[in-house]
């Protein structure tokens, strides 16, 4: 597989975040690290990664250990505000999500990751 064939939008201080990428470095892969935390996303961004998953905001809307209560957001918010807030709050995406040629995957549990290679 190509160097660049696979991005992973990663967390350090995941546990399975830190799985997947190793899982992946074990495999010989060294994929695209995008450490989300420190860069953001932008709308058009998750849109393509939801519209690659089939998959709506809240399929990838971490509460847990977030401010998503604080600010209103739940699971039966509307995918406009959930992707409005995970633009302005990126710890609100659940990660790793990782993207290959056969496709892109929020890889939690680290095992879905063995579909994307």
């Amino acid at each position: 597989m190509a160097k660049d064939a696979i991005t992973i939008f990663h967390n350090p201080a995941c546990g399975t975040s830190r799985n997947v990428l190793a899982a992946l470095r074990e495999r010989g892969v060294e994929p695209n690290v995008v450490e989300y935390l420190k860069v953001g996303w932008t709308r058009p961004q998750l849109q393509d990664l939801l519209n690659a998953m089939n998959a709506r905001p809240r399929d990838i809307l971490r509460t847990r250990g977030t401010p998503a209560e604080a600010l209103g957001i739940t699971a039966e918010s509307s995918d406009d505000k959930i992707l409005a807030a995970m633009v302005a709050e990126p710890i609100l995406v659940e990660r790793p999500i990782v993207v290959t040629p056969k496709g892109t995957a929020l890889c939690r549990p680290a095992e879905k990751l063995q579909a994307l290679l």
